[in-house]
This record gives C-alpha cells, sequence and structure tokens, in this order.
C-alpha cells in the first residue's frame, strides 16, 4: 500500500489509494463560489522592434485573451475537478465582467447568482505577453484595473441574500476574498449559521481573520499571507511558522489551516494537534507559473473536503493539484481525470 509522507516531527502518512477513491468522488459535488470575480486579460504581440522614444519594445498586437481569474478561476478549477457550481458575485457593467458570465455561460454553469453592477469596474489584471516568432512568450508587463471605489452595500446584502437561499442544497462553500467586498464575513456567517454541517473553506489576500467565528472550518493563506497578518517573516524558521499557525488557528476557531508554501510545500495545522504537518512540495519545485495556484488549491481542498476526507487527506490532494498547476503556463485549470493521474504515478513510483 503506497503511502504519501508528511515531514516536521509527524509520523502522519495518508494512502494514496484512498485519495484516489476520494477525487473520484468530487463528480456531481454543488459548491458555492462566494466571492471576487477577477478577469485576467493576456494582451499576446510580436516583438516588432525598439521603440525611438523610449528604450522599450513595440509590439504588433495579434491576440486578446480573457480568463477567469480569482475567484472566478477558482470557479473554474472547481468545474475542471467535475463539480457543480453556483457562483455568487458581482462583474461591472463592461467587458471583462461580460467575458467572465460569458465564460461561465458557455460552460452551462447558473449564473443567476453573477449580479452586474452599474459603474463598478470588474477588477482585471492585464498582461502584455511578447514573443519572437517560435518562441515562447514572455510577460513584459502587467496593468491592474480596479474599481475606483467601494463595493456597494446594497450589492453586499444581495448576494448575502443568494448566498442564504442556496446553502441548504450545497455539498460546500468555498470563500475567494482578493479585497474587493463581494464577499463579507458578515454575509458568509449569515448563511452558514443554516448549514452547519457542509464545509465552509475560505483563501483571502486580506484580513483573514475578519472571519473568524464565522463558520469557516479551514483557510488556504499563502505563507506571505501569513507573514503579513503576524508582521514577520517566517523563511526557514520553522519555529516562527509554528508560531504564526497555531496562532491563526485558534484565533480564527477552525478546525484546520493549510498554508501554501511556494517550493516548501505546504503546512497543516489542526485543532487539538500537538505538532504541524509538513507537505514536501508535489514534483518539481521549478514552477513554470505560479499564476492562479492559490485557486488551484482552494477547489481542490474544498471538493476534498466536501468528499469526506480528513484535512490531511484534502492537504495532500491540494498539494498534488498544486503542483500540477504550476508546470502549466497563465491561468490554468487542472482536470479531475489530470488529477488522478498525477496521484496513480506517485502511487506506482513513477
Amino acid at each position: 500500500m503506497k503511502r504519501a509522507k508528511a515531514s516536521a516531527g509527524t509520523e502522519q502518512t495518508v494512502d494514496l489509494v484512498r485519495l484516489a477513491e476520494i477525487v473520484e468522488q468530487f463528480r456531481g459535488k454543488k459548491v458555492i463560489l462566494y466571492g471576487d470575480f477577477v478577469a485576467d486579460e493576456f494582451q499576446y504581440g510580436d516583438i516588432s522592434r525598439v521603440s525611438r522614444e523610449a528604450p522599450v519594445l513595440i509590439l504588433k498586437h495579434r491576440e486578446t485573451k480573457f480568463v477567469p481569474g480569482g475567484g472566478a478561476n477558482a470557479a473554474n478549477n472547481l468545474i475542471a475537478l467535475a463539480a457543480k457550481v453556483f457562483p455568487i458575485t458581482a462583474v461591472g457593467n463592461d467587458r471583462p465582467g461580460e467575458a467572465l458570465t460569458d465564460f461561465f455561460d458557455g460552460l452551462g454553469v447558473d449564473t443567476s447568482g453573477i449580479i452586474c453592477v452599474p459603474d463598478w469596474t470588474t477588477p482585471t489584471k492585464t498582461r502584455f505577453l511578447a514573443g519572437w516568432a517560435h518562441t515562447t512568450a514572455q510577460q513584459v508587463l502587467r496593468v491592474d484595473r480596479e474599481p475606483g471605489r467601494p463595493f456597494p452595500e446594497k450589492a453586499q446584502r444581495k448576494l448575502a441574500t443568494r448566498l442564504s437561499a442556496r446553502i441548504r442544497s450545497a455539498d460546500a462553500v468555498a470563500i475567494s476574498d482578493y479585497g474587493f467586498g463581494t464577499a463579507t464575513p458578515e454575509g458568509a456567517s449569515a448563511a452558514l449559521k443554516k448549514a452547519t454541517k457542509i464545509p465552509a473553506t475560505l483563501d483571502a489576500r486580506y484580513g483573514l481573520t475578519r472571519y473568524a467565528r464565522s463558520g469557516v472550518v479551514s483557510a488556504t493563506p499563502n505563507e506571505a499571507e501569513l507573514e503579513a497578518l503576524h508582521h514577520t517573516s517566517i523563511g526557514k524558521n520553522v519555529a516562527e511558522l509554528e508560531r504564526c499557525g497555531y496562532a491563526t488557528l485558534g484565533a480564527m476557531k477552525m478546525n484546520s489551516l493549510l498554508v501554501t508554501r511556494g517550493r516548501d510545500g505546504m503546512a497543516l495545522f489542526e485543532k487539538g494537534a500537538k505538532r504541524f504537518a509538513q507537505i514536501p512540495v508535489h514534483g518539481s519545485d521549478q514552477a513554470v507559473d505560479v499564476t492562479g495556484a492559490g485557486d488551484t488549491v482552494l477547489a481542490a481542498y474544498t471538493l476534498a473536503l466536501a468528499s469526506g476526507a480528513s484535512a490531511l487527506e484534502a492537504a495532500h490532494i491540494a498539494n498534488i493539484a498544486g503542483g500540477a498547476v504550476v508546470m502549466k503556463r497563465g491561468t490554468a485549470t487542472v482536470s479531475q481525470a489530470e488529477l488522478l493521474e498525477a496521484i496513480r504515478r506517485e502511487s506506482s513510483g513513477s
């Protein structure tokens, strides 16, 4: 029986056959994605020449692509993993907002939970990629367009009402809070009181602890977010990682906390456990592109919990999914079939 190990003084292991069985149960799980939709815009161009006006490249525009980013990327990953997703979010009356709504409409997703807010800017990250003919395009510039005003309270209440109305029929809730205001701790708390038996997970870019006592059972911050929360630097200091992890877990009254650490893998903290588990990075530590990897982790972790996995089993599944997605360029997803294949390769040692 092939098992995956977690280090850092713990003897905990997981059965890889069991992990595959859990992933097979992803299909058809009903997951609400509550949070910020972001549009990732990619502007591709061929290098024409260097400008005479300034030492910059002139790109001959080739194509423009919009793909889901932020919470929209988490939703797209949930779909790729065979879940049935109901997004509760807002977009602006603009081209990126229309592109995101059309994208999910095209996948057959029920988009009635996506509201269009007039005079609201859909958060958009525009990346300019340049390359010569027959070469891989490289990012040369990123421009972010963000709303110029706080998200309207009336729209927040509307989204919170929709969350409360749909939560009883869900198998899980994933909250993706990028700080743009569509998701609120108050909205999450009110809804989760009606469905205490389903897992609710959180990925919050800022203000993680605002969701303390909200009914969220687990969160998936990255190490930089944990450092910012505690005004410290972790690096290779395992004792500091342990201090920050357990302090956050205790303050938020959650069952578990999964910290993503890039090439250092993940760290899982569980309520009542004396030691935390360090999970080595899956696959290569030389990532091709880490864009949106946290969204993939949130999706896989949430679905695993909804499928009956323990926190440790869910963390290993999320670690494998994250290791697979960072080997792809751009904002990408990992499918259920790809995740199963990665687990089976690990099980066979190939």
